[in-house]
């Protein structure tokens, strides 16, 4: 029986997540003390009060997401239930993958929490200088999804952005493009189409100037080979050498994300038992629809270990 360990990204967050985990784990409360003075702000007290607007914010909610699941892997080690539970394997959607490495050991956790403040700025300012939206898309399969967004591209940047689970793929890129998409799928009897509440156009050539700063900042950090294997999500490949996880992780902004390619890689190789770490349950939720036979547990508060 292998275990994988998996993280969640942009879009788990909410006020008051953590809060639980920071009053009963003293491994938990270490992990926001510490985030609050490297950050250089209280992001605990966002975690924990909000308001939603400002988590909300990209270059708030991914720390914010990155430290929570952080304090939840902490607590885990420290329960009695979860204690002697030990990955196999680790991987996060987008976001979460910074998670999985660091649950893997690959990056100490004031590096990481400095990458992923980083890269919520990066991508902001990279959101503030392009017109992109984001729009989730239901109900269809992905070569049809492909195929609309070859359609409706023109002269845009459009581009199939998260291959989450069957029957639902997220496009990415200009606005104007993201409409026609959108008009499209309705078109071709997508059973939902949702303009998601994001910053711009993520996993798409719009975020290729907060790629490159990215690039520049992994280079500079320092990367150990993974103690489990790390599916990335670019290729649903794992990498042991410290350049190709840079490589990976710089191109994974511009990139589009095999959500369901990278579980079907980890169901490969044996894992049957697969822990969802950190705010919500949409990654069990996803799993459910890759495969009807999963059955995914979840820590993101104090009544899931218990």
């Amino acid at each position: 029986m292998a275990i994988a360990f998996l993280f969640p990204g942009q879009g788990a967050q909410f006020a008051g997540m953590g809060a639980d985990l920071y009053e009963n784990f003293s491994s938990a409360k270490e992990i926001y003390d510490r985030a609050d003075e490297i950050v250089g702000y209280e992001l605990s007290k966002l975690c924990f009060d909000g308001p939603a607007e400002k988590l909300n914010a990209t270059d708030i909610q991914q720390p914010a997401i990155f430290v929570t699941s952080a304090a939840a892997l902490q607590a885990m080690r420290e329960s009695e239930k979860y204690r002697s539970v030990m990955p196999d394997y680790c991987a996060g959607l987008s976001l979460g993958e910074y998670t999985a490495y660091y649950a893997a050991d690959a990056f100490n956790f004031e590096d990481a929490l400095k990458l992923v403040q980083a890269r919520g700025w990066f991508m902001q300012q990279a959101a503030d200088a392009s017109d992109g939206a984001m729009v989730s898309i239901i109900g269809l399969d992905d070569d049809k999804v492909i195929e609309i967004c070859e359609q409706a591209r023109g002269d845009d940047v459009l581009v199939p952005a998260n291959f989450n689970c069957p029957g639902q793929v997220v496009v990415s890129g200009h606005k104007s493009a993201c409409q026609r998409a959108a008009e499209l799928a309705e078109q071709a009897g997508a059973m939902k189409v949702i303009t998601l509440d994001v910053a711009g156009a993520f996993h798409s050539p719009l975020m290729a100037p907060a790629a490159e700063k990215l690039k520049a900042m992994l280079n500079e950090t320092n990367i150990s080979k993974p103690k489990v294997p790390v599916v990335a999500n670019v290729d649903y490949q794992s990498y042991d050498n410290p350049d190709e996880i840079r490589d990976s992780l710089a191109r994974q902004l511009t990139s589009s994300t095999y959500w369901a390619k990278s579980i079907n890689k980890l169901i490969e190789a044996g894992v049957d038992n697969f822990i969802e770490i950190g705010p919500k349950r949409t990654l069990c939720g996803f799993l459910k629809r890759i495969n009807r036979k999963l059955r995914p547990a979840s820590v993101g508060g104090l009544a899931d270990l218990q």
